[in-house]
C-alpha cells in the first residue's frame, strides 16, 4: 500500500513538472514582440516627411501680450519655522519628514534666501517656502526668477505657488 502511494505521488510530481511551461519564455516572447512593434513605429515615423510651413514675419508689438495667470494651490498651512508668511508663497520643496524640510531651508538660507517651513496638517506635509508675497503676480514673477536661477535643479524646476487659506 505504501509503495503504491509513493509511486502515485512520484507520478503526480513528474506530470506536474513536465506539463508546466516556463513562464519566462512567454514573458520574453511578449517583450520581443513589443520591442519589434516599437522599432517598426519608429521606422514609420522616420519615413513620414513633414513639410515646413512658410515663415511669416510678424510686425513688432508695442505692448507685451498678457501672461496667463500662474496656477495656484490653496492649502491651509501653519508657519513652523521662519517669519512673515504672506498670502501667496513660492514653494520649492515638499517633505513628509520635518528634518528634510529643515535641511532644504538651511541650504536656501545659505544661498541668501529667507526660507520658511510651513506645515499642511491635512496632507501631513512640510512645505519649504522660498519667498512670500501679497499678490499672485509678484509670487509668479519670483517663482519664474527662482527657476531661472537654478536651471539644472530639477527639484526647483517643479516650484509652485501656494495660496494660504486661514
Amino acid at each position: 500500500m505504501k509503495k503504491l502511494f509513493v509511486l502515485g505521488m512520484g507520478l503526480c510530481l513528474v506530470l506536474a513538472f513536465s506539463s508546466c511551461k516556463s513562464s519566462e519564455s512567454a514573458y520574453k516572447k511578449a517583450y520581443e514582440k513589443a520591442k519589434q512593434n516599437e522599432l517598426a513605429e519608429a521606422a514609420e515615423q522616420k519615413e513620414t516627411v513633414v513639410e515646413a510651413a512658410p515663415v511669416v514675419e510678424a510686425a513688432p508689438v508695442a505692448t507685451p501680450a498678457p501672461v496667463a495667470p500662474a496656477p495656484v494651490r490653496e492649502e491651509k498651512v501653519e508657519l513652523v519655522s521662519g517669519d512673515g508668511l504672506k498670502a501667496f508663497s513660492v514653494v520649492c520643496g515638499s517633505f513628509g519628514v520635518k528634518a528634510n524640510a529643515d535641511g532644504l531651508k538651511s541650504t536656501l538660507d545659505g544661498h541668501g534666501y529667507n526660507a520658511k517651513v510651513v506645515y499642511n496638517a491635512e496632507r501631513n506635509m512640510y512645505r519649504v517656502v522660498v519667498s512670500s508675497f501679497d499678490t499672485r503676480e509678484e509670487a509668479a514673477a519670483a517663482r519664474d526668477a527662482f527657476k531661472a536661477k537654478y536651471p539644472n535643479r530639477e527639484d526647483f524646476q517643479g516650484s509652485w505657488l501656494l495660496y494660504r487659506i486661514y
